[in-house]
């Protein structure tokens, strides 16, 4: 008899140290929110070549998605009077004017959004066939330590791929000739 008060004792202290121990270890949890390490490999590596950052919200086929074109102090060389944007052919969305917008921006990180501070006014024109964007500020952008972006709201296309963006931006000087600001890749999934 004593010996079976022993055994159940032992069981019992072995049952509540695997309960125990089930419930202070980690449980992994699968999220869909997971950080996605981007990798972007040049074939013909061309100095003249300048990769600029950008931000999305959404990168699956077809979704509704806020695409952030970032041009930071260190991109701008001088102030700008104009910024064209050259879009590739293969990216199939359509682009409204209403839909495009350029402001001053606070870059997210760990621990903030990305987000407008503040709306830049400025007349955005778009060509026919969607391959070309101009942004005429009303006043010149300023070289300063500001940092302002193109803001898409577009439905991404249908096909996933890298897409680039190339941009070049007019200064203000008296040469109106527009020179090559860096280009963007961003990934649809």
């Amino acid at each position: 008899m004593l010996n079976n008060q022993k055994k159940f004792h032992n069981n019992s202290k072995i049952f509540t140290f695997l309960l125990l121990s089930s419930l202070l270890l980690p449980i992994p949890f699968f999220n869909e929110n997971e950080a996605k390490a981007g990798l972007e490999i040049q074939w013909n590596d061309n100095p003249n070549y300048k990769k600029l950052k950008w931000f999305q919200v959404n990168n699956g086929k077809r979704a509704r998605n806020t695409i952030f074109f970032f041009l930071r102090p260190f991109d701008r060389k001088a102030d700008l009077l104009k910024i064209n944007m050259k879009i590739p052919k293969s990216f199939k969305s359509t682009l409204k004017e209403e839909k495009i917008s350029f402001c001053q921006v606070k870059i997210g990180g760990f621990d903030s959004r990305t987000k407008c501070i503040k709306n830049i006014p400025a007349d955005i024109e778009i060509n026919e066939d969607n391959t070309s964007l101009d942004i005429f500020p009303y006043s010149p952008i300023p070289s300063n330590k500001d940092s302002y972006a193109v803001v898409l709201k577009v439905f991404n296309p249908s096909k996933s791929g890298l897409y680039q963006f190339h941009s070049y931006g007019q200064p203000f000087n008296k040469v109106p000739v527009s020179s090559y600001l860096g280009s963007w890749t961003i990934v649809i999934d």
